[in-house]
């Protein structure tokens, strides 16, 4: 798939569904170093063989088109390299992550503080490394034409748990919208996705109506509300950037008078300026220390945060400002263990540059 061409569509993975990326035939450098230093074995893999130098990585479906991007691209340009990327979910990838299963895991949310005691107790040190920006859309039929947009509080009142079963039905969002069901798609409870929407509109993670379509899958999303008027729903800005022609953006309106901006689209230049808010987030990549102790995994982590870096806007996601990416990078090459979060909160008031400098 060349550079120019890379897309995402029809991509449709499950739950904890992974690919593997395999190299073409051939010796990596460091396979060569390694012999050379005696021994010739690198340190196997997580949950593979001594000697095994697959790279295992696992977690926000989010994050995938990122890192498979950078897997593919790392591959090309050394050959016999072995990358797998799983999608189980930012919750899922995290639960690997510190059972010490994988090498890296995506993540679409910082660590949580239940999974950061899941890691220590096990042992697995890890660095927190933000690799790219992303906004959530919420998106409703090209045919809605009525939700021209809608406040952080309606989108409150819609999805909280207080809302299933009673909430159903569009004029009860807004006096004048139609007297019709209203029909919700959204990411499932193991997305990092589902975790960030939750806090920023209900002020905590994991509050939300259940009585919605879900799918790990967002193009079980694109497709539900594609063919259905009455519907609603919320993913990542990249997904909808990919189905811009079947789906239609509305505006969010934080509430937040003293700024007067109203409501906002989500688009590359309010992501990363953060004026849509509070939808915006950074996405993130977690290498675990001792894994970095391995050649192949080492490289792969530099290599993500350097060439990987021109493939983030061409799968759709919004890079990082130059100074961020020098601070991310500085991060890794001091391996500076821990999260910059004490929770999930990555749509408050601190920028992320604020936040790496610290």
């Amino acid at each position: 798939m060349s550079q120019t061409h890379r897309t995402r569509a029809g991509w449709a993975p499950h739950a904890g569904w992974t690919r593997s990326l395999p190299g073409t035939a051939g010796v990596l450098v460091w396979t060569m170093v390694v012999a050379a230093c005696g021994g010739g074995q690198t340190p196997g893999a997580a949950g593979g063989p001594a000697g095994d130098t697959v790279i295992r990585i696992d977690g926000s479906s989010t994050v995938f088109p990122v890192t498979e991007a950078v897997a593919e691209e790392f591959q090309k340009a050394n050959p016999g390299a072995r990358v797998t990327v799983g999608i189980s979910g930012t919750g899922g990838g995290f639960q690997k992550f510190c059972r010490d299963e994988i090498d890296l895991a995506d993540a679409s949310r910082p660590i949580s503080a239940s999974e950061k005691d899941a890691c220590q107790a096990t042992g697995v040190d890890y660095i927190e490394l933000p690799v790219a920006y992303d906004g959530l859309a919420v998106v409703v039929n090209p045919k809605n034409s009525w939700a021209a947009s809608m406040t952080v509080a309606e989108l409150k009142k819609l999805w909280e748990p207080a809302a299933q079963g009673k909430v159903m039905r569009w004029n009860q969002i807004r006096d004048g919208w139609p007297d019709r069901e209203i029909h919700l798609f959204g990411p499932g409870v193991d997305s990092g996705t589902f975790d960030y929407f939750t806090e920023a509109i209900m002020g905590k993670a994991d509050e939300s109506r259940g009585d919605y379509t879900s799918s790990e899958d967002d193009n079980v999303i694109v497709q539900g509300i594609s063919g259905d008027e009455f519907a609603l729903g919320y993913f990542g800005f990249a997904y909808y950037e990919e189905n811009a022609g079947k789906l239609k953006l509305v505006p969010v309106d934080d509430g937040n008078e003293a700024n007067g901006a109203g409501p906002i689209l989500p688009s590359p230049e309010t992501v990363k300026n953060g004026s849509y808010a509070p939808l915006s987030r950074p996405i993130f990549v977690y290498p675990k220390v001792k894994a970095l102790d391995r050649p192949e995994v080492r490289s792969f982590v530099d290599f993500y945060l350097t060439q990987g870096v021109p493939l983030v806007r061409e799968v759709g996601y919004i890079p990082l400002s130059d100074r961020e990416y020098e601070l991310v990078r500085g991060r890794f090459t001091a391996k500076q263990v821990g999260s910059m979060y004490q929770g999930t909160e990555s749509h408050s008031s601190v920028s992320l540059e604020q936040r790496l400098a610290q």
